[in-house]
């Protein structure tokens, strides 16, 4: 990349593509639109406004909200300011806040909502002072400390700002630390990744090497911004000129997907999850013919597309069954999220084999990928003409890759993190000559293709020695339309148990028509022919597991695991030390009742 740092980088397209729309967000139920440069001014008056307000060089600043385009626009002014910015999940509890605002030391700090504004109120009062600003000119706030992010961003004589601002910029490297971001931290208090410039054009290029991204492009921004997947996109999408749709509320992302068409867009497998359990849930009630073309539609449609991914020749009577077949069945999933796309990614957990085949049949072909935040966050991933389902593909550019006898993947190359923000200590034990040390088990197949085996601290030993990989029977049997959160359970113990959470919308709906009656989900969970359903459910989605892997035992929860109940992170992964602990008496009775 030629370029010394990504606030040049935004500059510089700002200027090239100038009237072009650069972001659409919802405003009063509608979609506004802003160009690059009415994109770049926000920026810049907002860079001055903050050096106005004191940010000095290499200082931090908090963003704690949900998706928004102020965001973004926050976010490069740091740099053009020459300040690190530090996201803050807009989920994230206020004593998860607290820590992360304490331990990077943050003085000033963007919100979005009342939550997350209330919260911050609090740690201020509590003896950590802090400058606000608000993005919701709606809310009340208490003006000693707060203000609006139109009131701070109206600066009058900003322009009295902008050559300290330029000098500022002049001055970044490409070594520089770019932000700071918090790992969701699973065990202990999270840990600040120190990314640089460096590391993110490193992502840059290994994107332009196997994907086409352009100016026609539209992105969709759903994931949290907080999220180094979805940052280090966002910031792609701009590089190469596309449109970027910012959605607050993840919930509304189908809905969203329908009306603005994404071209391409990242995810985490649960949204992959979720359709697809959706569409094969209602099969289930349909017809025998309507199964039967169904299940057809897929088998053609998966010769077809992976013929057509991979530049392959397709004959002509495959040409014409899938021509039939695409308008009576497969175009109407297609249809659900927004039509044709250049490509899905996915990362941050294991996306379960089936469904990529599904979607790709579909005409969807999900780019499955691995990373993590330390490494910003790409070490393989699949691409559009060289992919194989079931992996997270193969090393991109300029990445060293080495498996430990532990079995633990080692990562070394421009990607990997400066090191951990104020903690020289797990820096030291993370990075080991030059190597970086991943904590995810994993092995190359025959071709090159990376597979993931599971987290080393997750692995399950049982009391009969045998090792199992929990996040395996997770992903196979959590993709079923009425579970919505698993945990396998089994370390020192004879046998895998699991407690479920189950999907309870989609059960409601099922017990209603069954005439199951139930006050509350406590009863509804503990119906035995819920029970028996669930079972039936778990046993078809374990085939796969060895008899030593599968669920002999489970227990159905009527609430489910929560950040505020400290028993996920804010990227929904399972907290296992946690659980385990919190519901001993539970999980103990699975294994002295005979039942």
């Amino acid at each position: 990349m030629n370029y010394d740092h990504i606030g040049q980088m935004i500059n510089i397209k700002i200027a090239e593509y100038g009237d072009n729309m650069a972001l659409r967000y919802k405003a009063d139920e509608s979609w506004k639109s802003l160009t690059y440069r009415e994109f770049g001014e926000k920026i810049k008056r907002l860079a001055c406004a903050l050096i106005k307000a004191d940010v000095k060089k290499g200082d931090t600043v908090g963003i704690y909200s949900a998706n928004r385009y102020e965001w973004a626009v926050t976010d490069l002014a740091c740099i053009l300011a020459g300040a690190v910015s530090v996201p803050i999940y807009a989920t994230n509890t206020r004593d998860q806040a607290r820590f992360i605002i304490d331990d990077a030391k943050i003085k000033i700090i963007f919100c979005g909502n009342d939550i997350q504004y209330q919260n911050l109120v609090s740690i201020h009062a509590d003896g950590l002072p802090l400058k606000v600003i608000s993005y919701d000119a709606e809310l009340s706030i208490d003006q000693s400390f707060t203000s609006t992010f139109d009131e701070f961003m109206n600066v009058s004589d900003w322009q009295n700002f902008v050559s300290e601002m330029d000098q500022r910029s002049g001055q970044i490297k490409t070594d520089d630390v770019t932000t700071i971001i918090y790992t969701s931290g699973t065990t202990g208090n999270p840990k600040g990744v120190m990314l640089s410039h460096g590391n993110l054009f490193h992502q840059f290029e290994a994107v332009d090497a196997n994907f086409e991204v352009s100016s026609a492009d539209t992105s969709l921004c759903f994931l949290p911004l907080s999220h180094v997947y979805e940052r280090m996109w966002s910031y792609y999408v701009y590089l190469k000129g596309a449109v970027h749709t910012y959605l607050e509320d993840p919930k509304m992302v189908i809905e969203t997907m329908q009306a603005i068409k994404p071209t391409a867009m990242v995810s985490v497998p649960r949204l992959y999850e979720k359709i697809y359990a959706s569409v094969m849930n209602s099969q289930e009630a349909a017809s025998g013919i309507k199964k039967y073309l169904f299940n057809t539609a897929l088998k053609v449609g998966g010769e077809y597309n992976d013929l057509f991914f991979r530049n392959r020749p397709i004959g002509p009577g495959l040409k014409l069954r899938y021509k039939f077949f695409d308008r009576l069945v497969l175009s109407k999933v297609r249809a659900a999220v927004g039509g044709k796309k250049n490509f899905f990614s996915a990362g941050g957990a294991p996306l379960e084999k089936s469904i990529e085949e599904f979607f790709l049949a579909c005409g969807l072909l999900i780019c499955q990928g691995y990373g993590l935040t330390e490494t910003s966050p790409m070490v393989s991933y699949n691409t559009p003409h060289n992919f194989k389902f079931g992996t997270v593909g193969k090393l991109v550019p300029n990445c060293e890759v080495r498996i430990a006898d532990t079995g633990e993947i080692q990562v070394k190359g421009p990607q990997v993190m400066k090191g951990y923000f104020n903690n020289p200590e797990a820096t030291a034990e993370a990075i080991v000559d030059g190597w970086f040390n991943t904590g995810d088990i994993g092995e190359f197949d025959e071709d090159g293709y990376l597979k993931i085996t599971d987290r080393i601290k997750d692995l399950i030993i049982t009391s009969g020695g045998k090792n199992i990989a929990p996040l395996n029977i997770e992903t196979l049997v959590g993709k079923d339309f009425y579970i919505d959160q698993i945990i396998a359970i089994g370390d020192k113990r004879n046998f895998i148990s699991a407690l479920v959470v189950p999907a309870f919308e989609s059960l409601e709906t099922w017990a209603h028509k069954r005439k199951i009656q139930f006050q509350n989900y406590e009863e509804l969970v503990s119906h035995p022919h819920v029970i028996d359903f669930f079972r039936e459910r778990i046993d078809h989605h374990s085939k796969k597991l060895a008899q030593y892997e599968t669920i002999k035992k489970f227990r159905l929860l009527a609430k489910p695991f929560t950040m505020d109940a400290g028993e996920i992170t804010p990227t929904l992964k399972l907290k296992r030390k946690q659980i385990n602990e919190k519901f001993k008496a539970l999980i103990d009775s699975m294994y002295h009742n005979k039942d």
